[in-house]
């Protein structure tokens, strides 16, 4: 079953099993040799490594569209770009939960990375799903379309709101099973305090990134579908974007805060996407022009943000004269 859904699209079996040993060597190296040890990730080594990862994902995208076409090609740069957009308001729920456990920048890295492992098994199974089901039932598109224009709505009605780890209910779940440590303990998730086993608040960290990675997996993955049915290009590109997750968030988890409409776009987005879902056996949208739309759509909200920042502020020295 599962061997039909992953050799019935464009990659061979070679390349599945490629692509998951590059993975699973990328990451290992990343726990073992570059962050053996706890330290804070400066602004210039998470810009490196957010390069390193976009030029990776960029170098795979025109091996694999020069390989496979111009089609899969254009396919996984879309896909990898909506994947990408969708982590902004993801980075900033992190921050979010960072804030609330006070959990130093010295050890994020270590929450990030177990975060970001369970994100891709947990995206792996949800995609085999999801390209199951689109295979056997063309109409499960529609539904996906409908969840994304749903998730457009409730974008523009939420607001944000501060997380109270404490009383999350994941966290409400998790202290049924076993005690929580109010205290730091290194990089370590479990500690023996006079006898009792505890988990500590790096670990309550982790499964609140899980939930809400999670939660998130919602949104992007029906919007890759809108894209490409194409079960190899829908998880390379949402695992290619994901893996830059971690040191992306080093970058950008104090001022994306500041991107006022990065909500609003990201509305948008899916707004485009779930009405391209529903209206393609209709009306067809060319790929290029989707991703085109895309890029429109991320530019304006970034440029807006920034302007409307940057009026406050003049507006703001020009009361203090």
């Amino acid at each position: 079953m599962i061997a039909s859904i992953l050799f019935g699209g464009i990659a061979p079996a070679w390349l599945w099993e490629g692509f998951l040993g590059v993975i699973v060597l990328l990451l290992v190296a990343d726990l073992l040799l570059f962050h053996k040890e706890a330290h804070e990730v400066k602004t210039k080594e998470a810009i490196l490594v957010t390069s390193f990862w976009i030029s990776l994902a960029v170098g795979f995208n025109l091996w694999f569209g020069f390989t496979f076409g111009y089609k899969a090609g254009m396919e996984f740069l879309t896909g990898y770009l909506i994947e990408k957009s969708l982590s902004l308001d993801n980075i900033f729920v992190m921050y979010l939960v960072f804030s609330s456990l006070k959990i130093p920048a010295s050890h994020q890295h270590r929450v990030l990375f177990w975060g970001i492992f369970g994100a891709i098994i947990f995206r792996g199974i949800i995609i085999l799903a999801g390209a199951s089901l689109v295979t056997h039932f063309h109409w499960v598109l529609y539904i996906f379309g409908a969840i994304l224009l749903y998730s457009a709505w409730k974008f523009i009605q939420e607001e944000v709101e501060e997380i109270d780890a404490q009383h999350h209910w994941a966290v409400k779940v998790l202290s049924r099973f076993i005690r929580v440590s109010p205290k730091i303990h290194g990089q370590r998730f479990f500690v023996k305090e006079n006898g009792q086993i505890m988990v500590t608040p790096l670990l309550v960290g982790l499964v609140l990134v899980e939930v809400s990675d999670i939660i998130f997996a919602v949104d992007s993955i029906p919007a890759v579908f809108a894209i490409t049915t194409d079960p190899f290009i829908a998880f390379s590109s949402n695992i290619m974007a994901i893996l830059g997750l971690r040191a992306l968030y080093f970058v950008i988890a104090v001022w994306v805060k500041d991107l006022r409409y990065l909500k609003p776009g990201l509305a948008v987005l899916l707004g485009f996407v779930g009405l391209k879902m529903i209206v393609e056996d209709l009306f067809h949208i060319p790929i290029w022009v989707s991703l085109l739309v895309i890029i429109a759509i991320l530019t304006t909200a970034t440029a807006g943000s920034w302007y409307a920042n940057k009026m406050d502020e003049l507006k703001g020295r020009g009361k203090q004269k």
